[in-house]
């Protein structure tokens, strides 16, 4: 306790890092007063109801900061622009051009973050039209005119927009990567909400299955932290040059690899997939075609959050794309290339293609472990409500582990920016 309460004053005894601190508390402030604004032509009372006695929902609307349950202006939330950088991402592997602008530093990213503004832009209107679909299908919308739709579309990407530029504004004024901050303040705004409903519908012969969770929950957090600072260190050693008289290089320093390379990502574009066939199950069952009718509710079933057939597929999907994101995150044969140029070598291992085959086999041991534990974690909120038979455990391992990832990013940044200041103080 002593310890948080030194770095709370060391916090705010620094101006510059209390500054940007306020600024994000600020912005924090914003994003939560525009969660609250509803978008015209929508029955909120019923879309509360709703979302409040559905899982699928409820994993949407607690992603989205309680901002679709409002059905807000901020409805579409931040997912567009997260969907965009996976596009982007996954495209520099594809097209040589964006893989160069990937390698340019500082204005390659701003060019990188251009393009994913503009990509944005359409993936928040297909978003929007989803969105507002699947409430007309459940005759939520009480304005069904074109161009009250259309309005409503207009609103809708708007709000993405503005969020995105709020996000950016956190990144380059405040503490932390502003994207990661607004997830993180959505999640966090909604835990008490979540934690109420969790304790409304448990009954005396709950309170052990939910104590029994409590003690299994703080352990997870325990193993998030630990896997989120987890790093395989590899030796690296530069080659002893001499230079006029003076001998250069010989040091042994190590190359950090971590074990949970691309983060919460792969979970993020997990749940994407999940989610379409229970929205498309939900479109066909609204049909008069029988069996489009029978298919739509098969899939409701298999897709529901407690079935297997959904568990196994989420889990495979996630640890898939835990390996892809590994191949687009640490590229092997340019790291190796690097510590050629570099004078620098793995002991024991040859320069250029033995190092870039050695690093492939590390990335690869340590990355099974990262998707092992990303698996679980995707699919630690529906073993909880099977586990349980509480319906309302909305709260998964992926909301936690943005919380705990961004905590934990945080608080290295603002240590960083103490330590630096004191450096400053001798120059």
């Amino acid at each position: 306790m002593n310890q948080v309460l030194t770095a709370f004053q060391r916090i705010l005894s620094n101006a510059d890092v209390k500054k940007k601190l306020l600024f994000t508390v600020a912005i924090f402030f914003v994003f939560r007063l525009l969660a609250h604004i509803p978008v015209p032509g929508v029955e909120v009372g019923q879309i509360r109801s709703i979302f409040a006695g559905n899982q699928l929902l409820s994993v949407l609307n607690l992603f989205s900061g309680g901002t679709l349950a409002n059905f807000s202006v901020m409805a579409v939330g931040i997912n567009p622009y997260i969907t965009a950088s996976i596009i982007l991402q996954l495209a520099g592997m594809v097209f040589p051009a964006l893989k160069e602008l990937q390698k340019e530093g500082e204005s390659g990213r701003e060019k990188i973050n251009q393009y994913t503004r503009f990509l944005s832009v359409p993936i928040a209107v297909i978003q929007s039209v989803s969105v507002l679909a699947l409430l007309r299908s459940q005759a939520l919308l009480s304005a069904s005119d074109p161009l009250t739709f259309i309005t409503m579309i207009f609103t809708l990407v708007a709000g993405a927009m503005v969020l995105m530029w709020l996000g950016e504004l956190v990144t380059q004024y405040g503490i932390g990567n502003g994207i990661s901050m607004v997830l993180f303040a959505g999640i966090v705004g909604q835990l008490p909400i979540a934690f109420a409903q969790i304790l409304s519908v448990t009954s005396t012969q709950d309170f052990l299955k939910i104590a029994i969770f409590g003690v299994v929950f703080l352990l997870v957090i325990t193993l998030m932290v630990f896997m989120n600072e987890a790093v395989r260190k590899v030796q690296i050693q530069y080659a002893r040059r001499t230079r006029g008289d003076r001998n250069i290089g010989g040091q042994t320093t190590h190359f950090p690899i971590k074990i949970n390379v691309a983060g919460v990502l792969p979970i993020i574009f997990a749940i994407s997939i999940m989610l379409a066939p229970s929205l498309v199950g939900r479109f066909l069952v609204a049909q008069s075609n029988i069996a489009l009718s029978q298919l739509g509710q098969n899939l409701i079933v298999w897709f529901s959050q407690t079935s297997p057939v959904y568990m196994v597929t989420y889990f495979l999907i996630v640890f898939a794309f835990t390996f892809l994101s590994a191949l687009i995150f640490f590229n092997t044969e340019e790291i190796s290339d690097e510590l050629k140029k570099g004078g620098a070598f793995i002991p024991g291992i040859r320069p250029g293609g033995p190092t870039k085959k050695f690093l492939d086999f590390v990335v690869t041991r340590i990355t099974f472990v990262g998707a092992l534990f990303l698996g679980f974690i995707a699919v630690l909120p529906s073993l909880a409500q099977t586990f349980t038979g509480i319906q309302s455990l909305a709260i998964g391992g992926t909301s936690m582990l943005i919380v705990v990832s961004v905590v934990l990013e945080t608080a290295k940044q603002i240590e960083g920016m103490l330590v630096g200041q004191n450096y400053d103080k001798f120059i």
